[in-house]
């Protein structure tokens, strides 16, 4: 594992999470993803690496939901 990889994750990567873009948001996940089932981290960067993803997966969703409910706006204004 690299050192850069066991780092703890901010407090800065959240609270830029209100300007990242879905697209890399979700790169970030499948990211992790990859970190887990090939790095094998240990028990402290695993949790780590699981709130980070619980905080993604809730941005992915937010954002979505958001964006359907446009969708839907935009269709019923037309």
């Amino acid at each position: 594992m690299k050192k850069a990889e066991k780092q703890p994750i901010s407090a800065t990567a959240e609270a830029n999470d209100k300007e990242l873009k879905y697209e890399e948001a979700f790169a970030e996940l499948q990211e992790i993803v990859r970190k887990m089932e090939g790095d094998e981290p240990d028990l402290d960067r695993m949790s780590e690496l699981l709130k980070r993803a619980q905080q993604l997966i809730k941005l992915c969703k937010d954002k979505l939901t958001k964006t359907d409910e446009e969708i839907r706006k935009i269709l019923a204004d037309s």
